[in-house]
Order: structure tokens, then sequence, then C-alpha cells
């Protein structure tokens, strides 16, 4: 199997998966589906941290997957700029600046932790725009 065909298979699967998450959570209401925050997070154990974060790295590599072919969202979308400003990082990485960052700003606890990785990770490390 080439590689191309193998990303049109993720690119199918990961449609399929997106209908049905759409469909679930319109069913459940959007009052019913839980936003991570940092008072979930820092009551959390490390392996639930580390579970919370592969699934978010999944989510960026099958976007990333699923647009390869379109180079304007490969260049400026999501995935891609979250790819770009988290490189270097670790698992234990993030989780340490995670509970460094909710620790320091306890005030903060209902912020949602993909906002904090967002702003406080991903953002900074990307190059400034011109």
């Amino acid at each position: 199997m080439t590689i191309a065909i193998g990303f049109g298979r993720l690119r199918s699967a990961a449609s399929a998966v997106g209908v049905a998450l759409l469909m679930a959570c319109n069913a459940a209401g959007a009052a019913e589906v839980p936003l991570v925050d940092g008072s979930q997070w820092v009551t959390s154990s490390d392996d639930v941290k580390k579970a919370y974060l592969v699934g978010l790295a999944n989510l960026v590599q099958i976007e990333a997957a699923y647009y390869a072919d379109n180079p304007a969202i490969a260049e400026r979308g999501f995935s891609p700029r979250v790819a770009r400003g988290m490189q270097g990082q670790t698992l234990g990485s993030v989780i340490e600046a995670l509970n460094t960052w909710y620790a320091a700003h306890p005030e903060s606890l209902q912020r949602p932790v993909v906002e904090t990785i967002w702003f406080e990770m991903v953002v900074p490390a990307l190059p400034k725009s011109k």
C-alpha cells in the first residue's frame, strides 16, 4: 500500500470518526460535553494527564494527515502550528509546564487546559508574524 492510499484511508476514517463525534455531541448536548480545565488537571494523576495529552496529540496528527494535500491549511492551520509550537516538547515537559502554570495561577483553574497549552506554550514558540 502506498503512503497516498494510506493517508486517503486515514482521511476517510477521520471523517467517519468526526461525523460520529458530531452526531454524539449533538445528541448529548453541549452542556454534557466537558472541557478539561485546570481544576481537573491539578487533581488528576500523571497517567490521566498523559492520556489527555496523547489524545490531543493524536487529534493534531489526524487533522494534519487529513489536510496534508491542502497547502493553505497545511501551512496555516491549527494542527501545523501546534506541531511547530510544541516541537521539542515531551509528555513530561508539557505536564511539568502545565503543573507549574496552574500552580502559579490558582485564580485561573477554570481556564481550559487546551487554551493554556495554546497561549502559554504554542503561541510563544511560534515565529512572530511580520
